[in-house]
């Protein structure tokens, strides 16, 4: 079984309001069978559609000693899934600071 991690973004906050799609970080290997089954069974919702992406590490540009060797190198590849739940469906991934305030 994989882990998916949620992002907390405003791009993913707006998802979750418009189209109730949630972003969640996999690993790489995974496929858009195993991400639903994975988010069906951490968080008890039915999945509708997965869409996923890759997206290539940066390169970064390092140095060893002043001004001596410069190199450059590449950050990790990761990858995204895009999960639409079925109507009537959510998860509590960002908390609502309103409700909190309420119960203090």
């Amino acid at each position: 079984m994989i882990i998916v991690l949620p992002r907390a973004t405003e791009k993913a906050y707006r998802l979750i309001q418009e189209k109730n799609t949630y972003i969640f970080d996999v690993p790489l290997n995974a496929n858009k069978q195993q991400i639903a089954e994975a988010v069906a069974d951490q968080f008890d919702v039915k999945v509708s559609a997965v869409k996923t992406l890759v997206q290539q590490g940066k390169s970064v540009r390092f140095s060893r000693g002043k001004n001596r060797y410069p190199g450059t190198t590449k950050r990790k590849d990761t990858k995204k899934a895009y999960v639409t739940l079925a109507k009537g469906s959510s998860i509590q991934v960002f908390e609502e600071p309103a409700a909190e305030e309420e119960k203090k």
